[in-house]
């Protein structure tokens, strides 16, 4: 396995090259991307063991055995791949580099994001309802342009956490077979993790271990924009602190109130609140106390406030993994 000092090294050097090409469209046309494998076998494993006709105690049992399943085959191939990149030294470490660039998504999430930003700018609501849904679950024809602004970046602070904080901090907590793992969770919960009558039970295990194994990242990441705000010109880490402490755990969900109230408090907006998915409103508090009528600019302001929080890490644990190299 990889030492920390290597953990570090490839974080960094991933994490540049991520931002720099992510993930090549033609690429994923020619073989698509390991989520979409992992999705693959997800979707196996719910057609073959979440029956209708079973009740709710089974097909709860049987989506800890999904869960199981998922996690024995990311930790077997993380295990091989991270004893491959080991082993040969320095070829292994250029593996272990593009494995862990293909597993975060800070450039492809900040290139979708900022599609919406310019579809609005060149093609009005309509373009931007158009991009913002390749990224939200929410009905688009229900978003004015405000809600779209406000779709975007709240996904925005939200992936940043799930695609981007919570991949790398497994990777150097665990190596490629935690990296691995936690993608298979996240992916799991984002496809039968709902409160559906086919996955209320089935998926019950995936959505409680992906709110566990995203507790630390979502701290982490807002934390990490409170302190991009200190630098970023027009924010306010006064305000992305307070509305941290005050907003966060009033979020439907434990986890992604945490960079959603950071990023509504620094940039001076109010996110989430009521939305409506699948026809049905759902009730949910603000984050932020600011300003709801969100612009594209303000996207763009939240792209920057972004860039200088994961900048600003890794040119951190760039710097740490050189010490530890001296």
């Amino acid at each position: 396995m990889l030492d920390v000092h290597d953990r570090l090294l490839v974080l960094v050097v991933a994490a540049v090259l991520e931002a720099w090409v992510a993930y090549p469209a033609v690429v994923f046309k020619a073989i698509g991307h390991p989520v979409s494998w992992i999705g693959a076998l997800i979707a196996r494993l719910d057609q073959t063991l979440n029956r209708p006709a079973w009740p709710d105690a089974v097909r709860r049992g049987a989506g800890v055995l999904t869960v199981l399943v998922l996690l024995a085959v990311t930790i077997t191939a993380g295990a091989g791949l991270g004893g491959l990149a080991a082993a040969t030294r320095p070829v292994g470490l250029v593996i272990a580099v593009i494995a862990v660039a293909v597993l975060i998504a800070a450039g492809s999430l900040d290139r979708h994001v900022r599609a919406v930003a310019d579809a609005l700018d060149s093609e009005g609501l309509s373009g931007g309802r158009r991009e913002v849904a390749k990224i939200v679950g929410r009905d688009p024809a229900t978003l004015d342009e405000a809600a779209v602004c406000r779709a975007a970046i709240e996904s925005l602070a939200e992936n940043a956490s799930d695609g981007v904080t919570a991949p790398a901090f497994w990777f150097l907590a665990a190596g490629l077979p935690g990296m691995l793992a936690y993608k298979a969770i996240n992916t799991a919960d984002s496809m039968i993790g709902h409160k559906t009558a086919r996955h209320r039970a089935f998926g019950w295990a995936a959505a409680r271990l992906d709110d566990l194994v995203n507790l630390p990242a979502s701290r982490l990441t807002g934390l990490m924009l409170v302190g991009a705000a200190f630098v970023v010109p027009g924010a306010s880490w006064r305000r992305a602190w307070t509305a941290l402490r005050r907003d966060a755990g009033r979020h439907t969900s434990p986890n992604a109130g945490w960079p959603e109230a950071a990023m509504a408090g620094a940039l001076g907006l109010r996110l989430a609140g009521p939305r409506v998915y699948g026809g049905a409103r759902v009730e949910a508090a603000w984050m932020g106390d600011g300003r709801a009528e969100a612009t594209p600019a303000d996207i763009r302001r939240a792209l920057v406030l972004f860039r200088v929080a994961f900048g600003g890490t890794a040119a951190l644990l760039g710097a740490v993994a050189l010490a530890l190299a001296i």
